[in-house]
């Protein structure tokens, strides 16, 4: 697998559904850590802002005029969990307040490299959901 992916705070407001000041606010509040890159950016990784947006969600604490709307049924968001079977797995994301869950091929799991921090997005269809790697 690959190194972990890193948001920068614009991003994962995006990612989270706030504004990129509320996301600001977090870090420099400590509800969120950050580190600096090499340019002096804050940036925060991927499992870090994974947790947070579980967390986030089950707090119901964004913002409330926030809005919530799919573009042909995309939805994109942060891998929070993967369980992997031995044939099947297990894909969840955190959209903004939406959860989704996507059961898919292990190997498709592997194809995409998809882990816990980075960003994807769901895609619906009917009864089924898919997840494209960003």
């Amino acid at each position: 697998m690959t190194g972990m992916q890193s948001y920068t705070i614009g991003q994962a407001a995006r990612l989270l559904g706030v504004s990129p000041d509320t996301a600001r606010r977090w870090a420099d509040a400590g509800r969120i850590t950050t580190h600096r890159d090499e340019t002096g950016r804050r940036l925060i990784d991927g499992r870090d802002l994974a947790a947070f947006s579980v967390e986030l969600a089950r707090s119901g604490t964004a913002e409330e005029d926030a809005p919530y709307t799919s573009a042909r049924n995309a939805f994109p968001g942060i891998v929070t969990a993967i369980k992997l079977g031995d044939v099947a797995a297990q894909v969840e994301i955190q959209a903004g307040p939406h959860r989704l869950v996507s059961l898919l091929t292990r190997e498709a799991v592997e194809e995409l490299g998809l882990e816990v921090g980075m960003e994807a997005t769901a895609r619906v269809k009917s009864t089924n959901v898919h997840i494209d790697r960003v």
